[in-house]
């Protein structure tokens, strides 16, 4: 695999850097991927370009600067490195989200479900994904809830936890975790065994959690079970934040198509003792 990985910086993108020593890594202060087409790079001389570069701040995406800047890097990027794929028939990779959906369905959501975003950063990813989907070689993996080597919700629980603060946190929005290590696995595995070209959902596996449930756990694993977490609705938490994005409440993944493909999905709450445990050590 003759691999290039954008957006080297992030959690994902230092996963994948892990996985693959052997790739060339860029950082956004390397490369703005809107402007790849432009960059002097010899993009002939990669047969797989990884995609992690993206616009995250979800509520930052509701503001007058922060809107152009999410559509930037999560629409006019990506469709500029599906164009330099087409080019050079090379195989894309592109990091997704749930906040493609509305999160209104009380089922798992498929690959092929309707899009329907109910933010402007869930609407700028939607764009990004149709500009990738028009290639013939492209890998589209929407993981959730990121854990890894960077800011992250556990990482601020455990930091919390560490204080004494007893927090309060959202119930009502149920999802999995996603470890960042066992997301480039996945993606590796899928480009290396020729996996059939499309979209995979690849959370870690488990019964589906709320954000509070996964705080109460990474209390629990880091010997702060005394202090009490409690329960708030989304309505509640973001009532004196007219400015934050409407968020799904159901963000669980049908995992099907990537377990068919042979794509290990651990466990979330073992995965979460292993990285609490060394974050500790």
């Amino acid at each position: 695999m003759r691999a290039i990985v954008l957006g080297a910086g992030g959690q994902v993108g230092r996963a994948l850097t892990a996985a693959l020593p052997d790739a060339t890594a860029l950082r956004h202060s390397d490369l703005d991927i809107a402007d790849a087409a432009d960059a002097p790079i010899d993009w002939a001389a990669y047969d797989t370009v990884i995609n992690a570069a993206a616009f995250t701040d979800v509520d930052g995406a509701e503001t007058a600067e922060g809107r152009p800047a999410a559509w930037r890097a999560n629409a006019v990027g990506p469709s500029a490195l599906a164009a330099i794929c087409h080019r050079t028939g090379a195989t894309l990779v592109h990091l997704s989200t749930e906040y493609v959906f509305d999160g209104r369905s009380a089922d798992p959501y498929p690959e092929d479900a309707p899009v329907a975003p109910l933010s402007a950063y869930g609407a700028s990813k939607a764009a990004g994904d149709l500009a990738v989907r028009t290639l013939e070689r492209y890998y589209l993996v929407r993981p959730t809830w990121v854990v890894g080597d960077g800011r992250n919700f556990v990482r601020t629980m455990l930091r919390l936890a560490e204080k004494g603060v007893e927090p309060t946190v959202v119930a009502d929005q149920v999802g999995r975790l996603t470890f960042a290590p066992d997301l480039a696995a996945a993606i590796v595995h899928l480009v290396a065994s020729g996996a059939p070209y499309g979209s995979y959902h690849v959370t870690n596996g488990g019964e589906p959690a709320s954000w509070a449930d996964v705080a109460r756990a990474t209390f629990e694993l880091a010997g702060h079970g005394d202090l009490k977490v409690t329960d708030t609705t989304t309505e509640e938490y973001f009532a004196d934040k007219p400015q934050a994005a409407r968020r799904p409440r159901n963000s669980v993944l049908d995992l099907s198509r990537a377990a068919a493909a042979g794509v290990r999905l651990p466990d979330w709450r073992g995965r979460l003792e292993e990285y609490v445990r060394s974050l500790a050590s």
